[in-house]
């Protein structure tokens, strides 16, 4: 199942988490934080916040691209500039700070209830507890110092979704990633 990355509603999300948090976060808190985040979005609704690919790692779940912007840095080629770091300033030890205030015009007032709903929940949690309840997610098995896909199907099966309405999502995200394609490929077509 592929859902559509949406980096800039990332970064305003993690922009939101880390303002909650006064300013600062552990990355790796905010890391569990957005996968909490797009985990609930998806076994209610079935549709993640980010779009991003969720992968288990030993540390736990957590969002791959995301994962990613945060450990590489900035893009030095200007033809590939980040939403992320116009909301998000790179890793100052383990910890990230906003570089704006909140900025949600590409998060819906649902996705801003669920990210305020799992800050609340474990936003004030250590960065070690917060690890091992991810541990105890049904989604997540230990790689053994690799990572490997986490199939958001077997997300909404555990949280109780029938075969029929997982197929549904599964076709409804498929649909939506062929016409996002689709449209990047019209895009490009038109430089």
């Amino acid at each position: 199942m592929r859902f559509v990355f949406d980096s800039l509603k990332t970064a305003q999300a993690a922009c939101w988490l880390i303002n909650r948090a006064g300013g600062t976060l552990n990355y790796m808190v905010l890391i569990k934080l957005l996968y909490l985040s797009d985990r609930q979005s998806l076994v209610e609704t079935g549709m993640p916040i980010t779009g991003d690919r969720m992968v288990a790692m030993p540390h736990g779940p957590v969002l791959s691209r995301t994962l990613d912007q945060i450990n590489m840095g900035e893009p030095v080629a200007p033809e590939q500039p980040s939403p992320w770091f116009e909301y998000i300033t790179e890793p100052n030890g383990y910890s990230v700070s906003a570089k704006r205030a909140n900025e949600v015009d590409e998060l819906s007032k649902y996705e801003i209830g669920v990210l305020d709903s799992v800050y609340h929940k474990f936003g004030s949690m250590n960065i070690w507890v917060l690890r091992d309840f991810t541990h105890t997610l049904p989604e997540w098995s230990d790689p053994h110092g690799s990572s490997f896909p986490i199939e958001p199907a077997d997300i909404l099966r555990a949280s109780g979704r029938s075969d029929a309405e997982i197929r549904e999502i599964v076709e409804l995200a498929e649909e939506v990633w062929f016409m996002d394609s689709l449209a990047g490929i019209a895009h490009v077509g038109s430089r």
